[in-house]
């Protein structure tokens, strides 16, 4: 079932970011919306475009859901490979599982970091500078 879901998923996530699709969603509103007066605006008819907005919304988070799913275990995954062979800090890899609150503390100890190489690279451009 998990090949087949992934298969289907990734093809309707294709399929759904396309111009095509939208036109063909937004010409099915315009054809709804004329057949209004046909119908005399009743409430079949407005329900017809409910329930099939519902469902088609409701099937559409799962499935794009899982393509976001494995694109982010994916990109983790490269970037995790990235810090493993370069001088970076391997502590980092992983840390997509961490509990929110280690995750701001990480963040703020990265910002941290940052900020001090930063004022000392300013510090001895400044000292070039003046020199």
């Amino acid at each position: 079932m998990q090949p087949f879901f992934t298969r289907f998923s990734k093809r309707i996530s294709e399929l759904a970011g396309r111009p095509f699709t939208f036109a063909v969603a937004f010409s099915a509103i315009v054809i709804w919306a004329i057949c209004g007066p046909l119908f005399d605006f009743s409430a079949k008819w407005q329900l017809a475009v409910n329930t099939c907005t519902t469902i088609t919304t409701f099937l559409m988070v799962f499935v794009l859901q899982n393509s976001q799913n494995r694109d982010g275990v994916a990109l983790q995954a490269k970037i995790d490979e990235l810090i493993r062979v370069s001088d970076a800090e391997n502590c980092f890899i992983g840390i997509e599982n961490l509990d929110e609150q280690d995750l701001k503390d990480v963040r703020r100890d990265c910002m941290q970091e940052g900020t001090q190489a930063r004022d000392a690279e300013n510090a001895v451009s400044g000292a070039n500078g003046s020199a």
